[in-house]
């Protein structure tokens, strides 16, 4: 092809036109270069949408703990709580753990 033909080509022509090749490049630039750019958007929606992860994780933390608030309000479940988990007991008292062989750990062999 003779460098005559090139240019008489349709799209050679639209393509090398000067307003198409700055519309061009305003398009990469706004797209990888530019401050506001597609892929810095991109990386902050992700961002936002893990902080909204999170802020709906707390939120369901912060209902659980306010039902067990409410919960340790009666005197009675606060004292089976705290047999249970601190093993607290009243005065005169004995108590016995019994622990159950598979939830004992075996010490390692040296």
């Amino acid at each position: 092809m003779k460098f005559s033909e090139i240019k008489k080509n349709k799209w050679l022509r639209f393509i090398s036109n000067k307003y198409v090749l700055i519309l061009i490049l305003f398009i990469v630039w706004m797209i990888f270069f530019d401050a506001n750019s597609y892929l810095i958007h991109r990386e902050l929606d992700n961002e936002i949408d893990g902080l909204e992860d999170n802020a709906e994780f707390y939120q369901n933390e912060i209902n659980t703990d306010k039902g067990f608030i409410e919960k340790m309000k009666d005197s009675n479940e606060m004292e089976k709580f705290a047999r249970e988990k601190y093993y607290l007991k009243k005065e005169n008292e004995d108590i016995y753990i019994i622990e159950h062989e598979d939830s004992i750990k075996k010490e390692e062999k040296r």
